[in-house]
């Protein structure tokens, strides 16, 4: 698939089935991610892949803090893919490229990854919310103080009947140029 067409048909597909690439895998195509933009060469991210029981464990965690929530829907949340990878923004602190900097390098990094599963016939959805914000997952995943889950991909073999559509026109972007000069 060339980069145009990876581009214009990746969709984010909640319905993921196996396979999901392994970890090798995951690597080889994370090599490829990490030649995104990155001022200074830092690699201010990293990944925690999650699959099987530590789907699990990962819903148990966020369940056990929030009682009050459904643990069946948070589970099944949790585990709708076959492997979650888990991204963990590693700033420099004080270091002379500036944090937010930083934090566009790992975005880019991961909209690459997302491009390049695209590329090799898996999907991927960016998942965010209570999995970002739970203190009792921090602990759980050993995070230090300065690191922060930023999200999580759900990876996996889309459903062919449950794909959003790819032959849907691109976004109307013409209102988002300006020429100056």
């Amino acid at each position: 698939m060339d980069i145009i067409t990876a581009v214009l048909t990746r969709r984010s597909a909640s319905a993921l089935g196996a396979p999901a690439p392994g970890d090798e895998e995951f690597r080889y195509l994370l090599k490829g991610a990490a030649t995104a933009p990155d001022h200074g060469r830092l690699r201010p991210w990293r990944w925690i892949l999650v699959r099987g029981d530590g789907l699990t464990a990962v819903a148990d965690c966020l369940a056990d803090e929030d009682p009050a929530a459904d643990r069946e829907q948070l589970v099944s949340s949790v585990v709708r893919a076959p492997l979650k990878a888990m991204l963990v923004f590693t700033p420099h602190v004080g270091h002379r490229i500036p944090e937010w900097e930083q934090l566009a390098a790992a975005s880019t990094m991961t909209y690459s990854l997302m491009l390049l599963l695209h590329g090799r016939g898996y999907s991927s959805k960016w998942r965010t919310g209570r999995l970002c914000t739970s203190e009792a997952l921090r602990v759980r995943l050993g995070l230090a103080e300065q690191e922060r889950l930023l999200g999580a991909l759900d990876i996996g073999t889309p459903d062919p009947s449950a794909v959003p559509s790819a032959r849907r026109a691109p976004m109307d972007v013409s209102d988002r140029v300006a020429v100056f000069g």
